[in-house]
């Protein structure tokens, strides 16, 4: 009788485990279909608008326009273009979503992307190469080890290459923006 109870025990915590696995792959599949839906709605947008006369305005900027919310895209106007033709953005540090949508405006204003992801145990030398290869660092500090983040100030400083320090999700509007910091 022992026996019985104590598998029974067993199957209860195993039946628990798998509900709350299923449950948590139930909550994640709903944010994976609500990321889906914002993508493929900004995606029509963009289509729609470049599907649209121009009206005088370049490419990057009626891209970079829709990119906007429309509450910022009063205070857009005041704000510098980003002039990254033929130049190389690097971008340090290991956020997926904002390094991807970095890379889409940098390529979109004629830019080079580069990407490094900033941790201790990756090659340092290819932290160092990037980092000669770069016009402009975008430092992700919040998503990098504290020896990159040193290896990249370091490089910056000695080189007088800007270094913009940003958290996970600021690249987008820094290169947006076309802000630049010095270090």
């Amino acid at each position: 009788m022992e026996e019985n109870a104590v598998l029974l025990r067993a199957y209860a915590r195993a039946q628990e485990r798998c509900s709350r696995l299923l449950a948590e792959q139930a909550a994640q599949i709903v944010r994976l279909r609500a990321a889906l839906i914002v993508r493929d709605s900004a995606l029509a947008m963009v289509r729609e608008a470049l599907a649209a006369p121009a009206s005088g305005v370049s490419l990057p900027k009626r891209l970079q326009n829709l990119l906007l919310p429309a509450r910022r895209r009063a205070t857009r106007a005041s704000l510098p273009e980003a002039d990254l033709r033929e130049k190389a953005v690097l971008c340090v540090g290991r956020a997926e979503e904002a390094s991807a949508m970095a890379r889409q405006l940098v390529e979109i204003a004629g830019g080079r992307f580069l990407h490094h992801d900033g941790q201790d145990d990756v090659d340092a030398a290819a932290l160092e190469a990037s980092l000669r290869a770069a016009d402009l660092v975008i430092c992700q500090t919040g998503c990098m080890s504290h020896g990159a983040y040193w290896r990249v100030q370091d490089h910056c400083r000695r080189t007088g290459k800007p270094c913009v320090l940003v958290g996970q999700e600021q690249p987008i509007r820094i290169v947006r923006r076309g802000e630049t910091v010095g270090s």
